[in-house]
């Protein structure tokens, strides 16, 4: 039954995902579903994998690695919780994109060890849009600076935004936070600095995925949705 309950909110969420782009006028293919698989089990992950799902994003390093070592090769991982710079060596090389760079020691501890690997680490820079005291995330009026800051780091590759909109009953009070980080995203594309691209807007989670979307998302954050509740006591 677990299989199936899977299977079905996957259905769920893509379907909800192609009618926000239908809304938005946006080809679907612009979107991608990362399944949020914080505190699940590889049980649950191998379900949602053979669904055909390849983008995976978890919080935690040791959790990340742990399933890294699990499961199948071929997955792409984001690393999409805080991460503090003793714990980078552990994942460069390993993920696909690190979701949340917000200061120029974390993106040059990267740019370290990228060079000690021989690899280039795909990065966004983490906004935070709301300015909420509890969360991470350079200032909306910070970031282009920060994106200016490390641009002649040339062990990473900023490819865009990353926010996390603070969490509301109505996901349409979000749509001015999300609105306000393509506007950023623009500007910063406009100003043409080195190392620097605006492709990716990582914005949207379980709550607010839609309106994300709708202004302008091109990957979206779901895990309560797709997997249940999380389980905090594992």
């Amino acid at each position: 039954m677990r299989a199936e309950e899977l299977t079905n909110n996957l259905n769920n969420i893509q379907s909800r995902i192609n009618e926000a782009c239908k809304r938005a006028g946006r080809d679907p293919k612009e979107v991608t579903l990362i399944a949020v698989s914080k505190t699940k089990p590889v049980s649950d992950l191998q379900v949602i994998y053979d669904d055909g799902i390849r983008e995976f994003g978890e919080n935690k390093v040791q959790e990340l690695t742990g399933k890294i070592e699990e499961m199948p090769k071929d997955i792409n991982w984001h690393m999409i919780g805080h991460l503090q710079r003793n714990k980078v060596k552990y994942i460069v090389g390993q993920v696909k994109l690190i979701h949340s760079v917000d200061s120029y020691r974390l993106a040059e501890e990267i740019n370290i060890q990228a060079k000690k690997k021989g690899v280039v680490v795909p990065i966004l820079i983490e906004v935070n849009a709301a300015d909420e005291a509890s969360k991470f995330g350079v200032r909306l009026d910070e970031a282009k600076q920060l994106c200016q800051e490390v641009s002649h780091l040339d062990g990473i590759h900023v490819m865009g935004l990353m926010t996390i909109a603070p969490n509301v009953v109505v996901p349409e009070e979000n749509r001015e936070i999300f609105h306000k980080i393509k506007d950023l995203s623009v500007d910063i594309e406009s100003a043409n600095i080195d190392n620097i691209d605006m492709k990716i807007l990582s914005m949207g989670m379980t709550n607010d995925f839609e309106v994300a979307i709708e202004e302008g998302a091109t990957l979206v954050r779901v895990g309560t949705a797709l997997f249940g509740e999380r389980n905090y006591n594992i």
